[in-house]
C-alpha cells in the first residue's frame, strides 16, 4: 500500500525545525524525528526507516552536519539535503565533499521546501550515491521514479509515495509511459520498460512480453498464449512461457 515520504529534520534551532515540520506536514510527509545533534540523528537512522534527511550544517553538537552527510553517504543509500543559513562560498564547498541531493538557503518558502524534495527524491538512484544537478518538473507530466530499498517512490498528486515491490502486480507499455498497476491503484511512469525492469528485484519481475513486466507472485493462471494478474489477461512471449513452465516443474 502506499506510504507517504517518511522524513527526519535534524536542526538546532527548534523555532526553525517546528516550522519546517508543520510546512512539510501540511504537504503530506511524515516527519520520522526532529532533532538537533548528530548522536540524536545518527541513532534515527539506525532504528527506524528513514527515506530522505534535510540537515543543518551548523548543529548543537561537535560533529557539524557535513559530518552527518559523510555518515549518511557512507552507510545508507538515502538523500539528504542541506539546509541552512550558510551560502558563502567555503561552506558550499566544503558541503560538496559530501555530495548532498541539495542546498537550501534560509530564510525559504514551503514551496522552495517542497520542490527541493521532490529533485533531490527524482535525482536519487539507490545505484549512484553522487547527486545529480537540479532540474526542471513539470507537474502534469510524470516522472521517473526513484528506487529505495524494497520500495520505489511513484508520483501521483503533486507528492511522492512509497510503493511496496510486494504491491506492483504488473508494469504495462503505453507509449512513452508505463501504467504500474498496483493491488489497489494504477500510476503513470515515463520510463522505457527496459530501464524500469532494472529498477526492480530480479528474482520477482521478468519481462513476461514486450510491452510487459509482470511480478511471479501475482501470476493467478497461465496457458499456452496468457497469464492471467487477478482479472488482467496478459499476453506472453515463448521464452516466458517456457521460463514459467520450468520454474512450475522445478
Amino acid at each position: 500500500m502506499e506510504q507517504p515520504i517518511k522524513i527526519l529534520i535534524v536542526e538546532d534551532n527548534v523555532i526553525i525545525a517546528d516550522d519546517m515540520q508543520s510546512m512539510l506536514e501540511e504537504i503530506g510527509y511524515e516527519i520520522v524525528d526532529n532533532v538537533i545533534v548528530y548522536e540524536q540523528a545518527e541513532e534515527v537512522l539506525k532504528t527506524q526507516h528513514v527515506d530522505l534527511v534535510l540537515i543543518d550544517i551548523i548543529l548543537a553538537s561537535d560533529k557539524t552536519g557535513i559530518d552527518l552527510g559523510k555518515h549518511i553517504r557512507e552507510n545508507y543509500d538515502i538523500p539528504f539535503i542541506f539546509v541552512t543559513s550558510n551560502s558563502d562560498r567555503a561552506t558550499v564547498e566544503n558541503a560538496k565533499t559530501v555530495k548532498p541531493n541539495g542546498y537550501l538557503v534560509k530564510p525559504f518558502e514551503q514551496q522552495d521546501l517542497y520542490t527541493s524534495i521532490e529533485i533531490a527524491l527524482s535525482n536519487f538512484t539507490r545505484s549512484d550515491k553522487s547527486a545529480a544537478p537540479p532540474a526542471q518538473t513539470n507537474e502534469d507530466v510524470p516522472m521517473s521514479n526513484t528506487v529505495l530499498k524494497d520500495s520505489i517512490f511513484v508520483k501521483k498528486q503533486h507528492l511522492y509515495y512509497r510503493i511496496q515491490f510486494s504491491d506492483i502486480r504488473f508494469i504495462k507499455a503505453d507509449n512513452v509511459y508505463l501504467e504500474v498497476n498496483t493491488v489497489d491503484k494504477k500510476f503513470l511512469v515515463r520510463s522505457p520498460l527496459k530501464d524500469y525492469l532494472e529498477k526492480l528485484p530480479k528474482n520477482k519481475f521478468y519481462r513476461a512480453h514486450k510491452s510487459y513486466i509482470v511480478n511471479v507472485d501475482h501470476i493467478d493462471a497461465i496457458n499456452s498464449k496468457d497469464i492471467m494478474i487477478k482479472d488482467t489477461l496478459i499476453p506472453i512471449s515463448k521464452d516466458f512461457k517456457e521460463f514459467i513452465i520450468s520454474a512450475m516443474n522445478s
